[in-house]
């Protein structure tokens, strides 16, 4: 059965999203300058990049109205990054901020992107990104639990779990922690850089290995399960762990995905593109094109 796949969350839920959706637009850009080159106007695909990119990191605080749960309220936002620490922010809304306190997301950590950026990127910032690329690295060996491999949903910026004020079963792994191995194996696959990402990617495959066919799709850290429902979005985001696994189960993991049922239903929106999104990553179709 596939289960609800992802919540609808509040006002500051998806602002938090539109964080990760830029970090794919600026990326997909700068393959589509890789690909193709540069056109005119909108098509100048490595000029938009770096407009994005650069909004993204240094952007002016910009104080209007925003519709919360229904209700309408000013507020101010930052910056999507934080320049301090190098770490993406869940929010930028500065009244989130005040309430829930500055935070993360693991799942928006996207070293693989980093590297992109840090290589294609403004010049300026080319720094800046390598160095956020390394934090991110290092903050999934934070964040993530070291037996089962699980990680929150939501985090502090040292890695321990973030209980938010409208979502307090954030500390747990939810729906938006599928994508967390998504994230280091894609870098790992890409860069080779951090030979941790694989010993990760072992660890939370041992850890669903365990739990037998049919898993829940979600769990407490150390590894209760928290609903009997089996979803494809996580069967996908665990066959793109095997792109840093390096024990033989990870073929069954790809397997897995394989075999699975196209999603379809109420929640195919989010599972089906975790399950798209695998289908190109385990393929090797989902590549870095990285401009000349």
């Amino acid at each position: 059965m596939l289960s609800r796949a992802h919540h609808l969350q509040g006002g500051s839920g998806h602002g938090g999203r539109l964080l990760r959706e830029q970090e794919y637009f600026a990326t997909a850009l700068y393959f589509a300058f890789g690909r193709w080159g540069n056109g005119e106007g909108i098509y100048d695909y490595r000029k938009e990049a770096d407009n994005l990119l650069d909004l993204m990191k240094n952007r002016p605080d910009v104080t209007g109205t925003v519709i919360s749960n229904g209700e309408t309220r000013t507020t101010t936002g930052t910056t999507l990054f934080n320049t301090q620490n190098h770490q993406i922010r869940f929010t930028p809304d500065a009244g989130n901020v005040e309430t829930n306190g500055d935070h993360t997301d693991p799942s928006y950590h996207l070293p693989a992107f980093y590297e992109i950026w840090a290589k294609h990127g403004p010049e300026a910032d080319r720094a800046f990104w390598a160095e956020a690329a390394e934090v991110s690295r290092d903050y999934f060996q934070l964040t993530v639990h070291p037996e089962t491999g699980l990680s929150p949903d939501y985090a502090n910026f040292d890695g321990t779990p973030k209980a938010a004020s409208w979502k307090p079963e954030s500390v747990d792994l939810r729906f938006d922690a599928w994508r967390t191995a998504m994230n280091w194996s894609v870098d790992w696959a890409w860069w080779a850089k951090d030979p941790r990402e694989q010993e990760l990617s072992d660890r939370i495959q041992a850890f669903f290995e365990g739990q037998g066919a049919g898993y829940a799709n979600q769990f407490t850290l150390d590894g209760e399960p928290l609903s009997e429902d089996h979803s494809s979005g996580l069967v996908a985001m665990n066959a793109v762990a095997s792109l840093a696994a390096t024990h033989e189960r990870k073929d069954d993991f790809v397997r897995s995905l394989w075999e699975f049922d196209m999603p379809s239903g109420q929640y195919r929106y989010y599972d089906g593109m975790l399950y798209c999104m695998a289908l190109l990553h385990v393929s090797g179709e989902f590549r870095a094109y990285a401009p000349q």
